[in-house]
């Protein structure tokens, strides 16, 4: 679930009809860039990988149970554990917050005054009094009613309720507001009447650094959903290398979300529950020359057992079929293997020079061949290890996977499309 860093800057309300009807992107920053409000300088490369498995394995906690609950799906995420940021504006006039976009929840929420408990952050809270575009929501609206674990207040306006595996939470009034996100023109674009939740009761282990949560998933109140009629449903992102964490990538909407050209994959979205979640078709993974078949994951044996999620590090696959996988690998690869970090299964000496076998992840319609820098990643001085594990039944295409790799979502016509890309180029 790993985010997006946006300045926001005034324009007309002429100029955003424009660039959305155009399209627009927008910077998209790593935790631990330099542009990251995360960043800490005396971290090695090695302490942010090890950082970024802890906030994986954290987030995919939720998973170790046999089945995806069906109902209240934001209840079970890990709070802090995306690896990416936005940043958005809220309220006429605009007032900037950074939060965890995550593609694994829908809510878009940020504390608020009066506060009657607060987690602590940095930035000022935002006051709804001070922002003359400000709703609350009824009982009685749709967006309420559509919304899990919701209550009527005194004054019948809408309170909602999020929970989180490591016991964060948030509950406060749903309200609407107008959204601002900046695009890479520098021409910003506004979202008037936007759904958020206005968190004045919230705990747990969120970082001073952030103020709440935007949700990409793709239920009904997500940022992706609400966008939806103005950006024709379509969202990419194409997600930087660990190495080159320091610059921006970009996530693009609308227009500019269109993957076309040379080398371009694409495979069903598949609809299930909870609709939070991007689920795939995973059909095989090849090792080389050896293809090994899936047989299926806690999400189901056939369509949609397999969910692509930006917010998670590593991919993760059903203990059996990543031993085969494992396997396939070893036996290709000559070099000494040796013990790498906590949540790393297959590590090598990084001072052997081997070569590294090919891999192509089969989803349906859709061939997908991984780089090395997608398979590999140097964890320490002396340690290389594989970005693929094993975490009960659970299956995940994480963000190590998708890097170098321009990908849209088309919500319209149900489809994530994978196009090989250079995307310090993007």
């Amino acid at each position: 679930m790993a985010a997006i860093v946006l300045a926001i800057l005034a324009l007309s309300t002429l100029c955003s009809i424009e660039a959305q009807e155009g399209g627009f992107s927008v910077e998209l920053i790593h935790r631990d860039s330099s542009k990251s409000p995360f960043y800490n300088p005396l971290e090695t490369t090695s302490d942010r990988v090890t950082n970024a498995l802890r906030r994986s394995f954290n987030r995919v906690h939720r998973f170790k149970t046999n089945s995806v609950p069906t109902t209240a799906a934001e209840s079970d995420l890990t709070a802090d554990s995306g690896e990416y940021l936005m940043k958005i504006s809220l309220g006429t006039p605009r007032f900037d917050i950074v939060a965890i976009a995550d593609t694994g929840s829908d809510l878009i929420w940020t504390q608020c005054k009066p506060c009657s408990q607060c987690f602590k952050q940095d930035a000022p809270f935002f006051d709804p009094s001070n922002s003359s575009t400000y709703r609350k929501i009824s009982c009685s609206a749709s967006q309420c009613i559509d919304l899990e674990r919701t209550s009527c207040s005194t004054d019948h306006s809408c309170q909602y309720a999020v929970s989180y595996g490591d016991s964060s939470f948030s509950d406060g009034d749903l309200a609407a507001d107008t959204l601002t996100l900046a695009s890479t023109t520098g021409r910003p674009v506004t979202f008037p009447k936007t759904v958020i939740g206005c968190g004045t009761f919230n705990g747990g282990t969120f970082d001073e650094k952030t103020s709440g949560i935007i949700g990409l998933g793709g239920g009904q109140v997500s940022l992706i959903s609400q966008l939806r009629t103005s950006v024709a449903g379509k969202f990419s992102y194409c997600l930087l290398p660990i190495s080159q964490a320091g610059n921006s990538s970009k996530i693009n909407f609308g227009s500019n979300a269109i993957v076309s050209g040379p080398g371009v994959v694409s495979t069903p979205l598949v609809k299930k529950s909870p609709d939070t979640f991007y689920f795939l078709t995973l059909e095989a993974i090849t090792v080389g020359t050896k293809r090994i078949k899936f047989t299926g994951s806690s999400l189901g044996s056939e369509e949609g057992n397999i969910i692509i999620d930006s917010g998670t590090t590593l991919t993760l696959l059903p203990s059996d079929f990543y031993s085969e996988v494992e396997s396939a690998m070893t036996s290709q690869i000559s070099a000494k293997r040796i013990e790498g970090p906590e949540g790393l299964s297959l590590c090598y000496n990084a001072k052997d020079e081997f070569k590294i076998p090919d891999v192509t992840v089969h989803f349906t319609n859709a061939d997908v061949k991984l780089k090395p820098l997608n398979t590999f990643i140097r964890v320490s001085d002396t340690a290389i290890c594989f970005t693929f594990n094993s975490l009960d039944n659970v299956a995940i295409y994480g963000n190590l996977s998708q890097m170098d790799f321009l990908i849209g979502y088309d919500t319209q016509k149900q489809t994530v499309s994978f196009q090989p890309t250079d995307c310090s180029k993007n």
